[in-house]
């Protein structure tokens, strides 16, 4: 992360995979602590994962070129509550509500788990709207 005052980014190297008029396809690797281990190769458990970033905007760059995607910590934030804790509230509310209700504690839970489903298809559902608030620039 770098920046001033209200201004921080999150930051992330990558490789330009796309560049269009508008746009550019950015790929970015995040890999695991574990991931500098001399056994990755072997080990199951190593978490390189590769991801695609589309950046809406006019840059000049070409396939192949190292760039850094910035995103505003905000935005970080923001994924992480819809990610995260608000799932979290919307289990945990639905399984006070039933165990308050004495319904049984499996029944309750098995449906405190279910209630995620209609969440993340909400966000399904949502997510080009979702996605407009999550704005990713390239550093120049």
């Amino acid at each position: 992360m770098s920046g001033q005052g209200n201004l921080e980014c999150i930051e992330h190297e990558g490789v330009v995979k796309e560049s269009g008029d508008n746009f550019v396809t950015v790929m970015i690797s995040s890999a695991s602590a574990c991931s500098g281990c001399h056994a990755e190769g072997s080990c199951t458990l190593s978490g390189k994962e590769e991801k695609i970033i589309d950046v809406t905007g006019s840059y000049n760059v070409s396939p192949g070129d190292r760039v850094t995607v910035l995103m505003k910590q905000s935005s970080g934030y923001a994924a992480l509550f819809l990610g995260y804790i608000l799932p979290l509230i919307v289990v945990l509310t639905v399984l006070i509500i039933l165990i308050s209700a004495s319904v049984p504690e499996l029944i309750s839970g098995l449906i405190a788990v279910a209630a995620l489903v209609p969440y993340y298809g909400a966000l399904w559902i949502f997510r080009n709207r979702i996605g407009k608030k999550f704005t990713f620039t390239i550093k120049a």
